[in-house]
């Protein structure tokens, strides 16, 4: 039979794991389910900051959406910014995992430089790059006196260079995300499974090919997943890097959500849009997990 001092102890652990998951609960229904449940009643109505009260419009919000060309436009460029912002981020992760896999100590200061892209803030980044991809800026300056270009490029005011720009940035804060997430997994690796390979006479390809690629599996689900989110939500880096011009070529659908309520003051317009978005980024995030976790087991 247990001493009392252990029933009593038992009973404060379990009241306070009680405690931690009602508070849990509370938070994500606070900060998470409420918000959205307004967003979705204010989505049903023509909400404006600038008029008194509200008038329920029901579903004419998600209608007009259907013929909205600049809405449109928006969402098709967030969707290709997210598939090639992905791809690029993961090979590049991946191919700076498999660099900095040692135990050296320059390694592991490297590997905390390669995670700075993500924990640098998205404002900070934008201004940064910004100053560099500027017409009279550094990028610019190096390729001429390296002769590379005869004269400035202006990469932010051109449409085609600024989606090119846009992305070229983004995937660099992703890579500091999928470098460390990918690094984990290759550490989790079994070395022995290496040793074997080699002895089997497998080339370094057909091990990368045989065993990495394998192992890291449940990783790049992970890595896919998130980074397919953290762009179809993108709002900070290009608003600073061209506010979504020229010609709003570089506008994301996040963009066009604030646009639409603090431009437009068109706030159940812009909720519309807003769980619109959710439940597109639902719809692909739920996808492409389950064609990935397929793979998984598969390999």
């Amino acid at each position: 039979m247990k001493p009392l001092s252990h029933w009593f102890r038992d009973a404060t652990h379990d009241i306070g794991l009680r405690l931690i998951a009602a508070l849990g609960l509370f938070l994500y229904l606070v900060f998470i389910v409420l918000p959205v449940i307004m967003s979705l009643r204010s989505s049903l109505t023509d909400e404006n900051p600038l008029k008194p009260g509200s008038n329920w419009i029901g579903l004419s919000n998600y209608s007009e959406m259907l013929h909205d060309d600049e809405l449109r436009a928006s969402v098709l460029y967030t969707l290709a910014l997210a598939a090639g912002v992905t791809i690029v981020a993961n090979v590049a992760g991946l191919a700076f995992a498999i660099l900095l896999d040692r135990t050296e100590l320059s390694y592991r200061v490297l590997r905390t430089i390669a995670f700075l892209p993500q924990v640098i803030s998205g404002v900070i980044v934008g201004f940064v790059w910004k100053t560099i991809l500027t017409q009279d800026g550094l990028l610019n300056d190096v390729l001429m006196k390296t002769h590379l270009i005869g004269r400035p490029v202006d990469w932010l005011g051109t449409p085609h260079l600024a989606q090119l720009s846009v992305g070229i940035v983004v995937a660099w804060v992703l890579s500091g995300f999928t470098t460390v997430v990918y690094l984990a997994a290759l550490q989790n690796i079994p070395r022995e499974l290496y040793e074997a390979g080699s002895i089997d006479g497998a080339s370094t390809r057909q091990q990368f090919r045989m065993i990495t690629l394998r192992m890291v599996a449940p990783a790049t689900t992970i890595s896919v997943t998130i980074s397919l989110i953290t762009v179809l939500k993108l709002y900070d880096v290009i608003q600073v890097l061209t506010s979504g011009g020229p010609a709003y070529a570089t506008q994301s659908t996040a963009q066009y959500i604030v646009k639409s309520a603090f431009t437009n003051n068109r706030f159940g317009y812009a909720s519309a849009i807003a769980m619109f978005l959710l439940a597109l980024s639902a719809v692909i995030a739920l996808s492409v997990t389950s064609v990935l976790r397929r793979r998984e087991v598969e390999l």
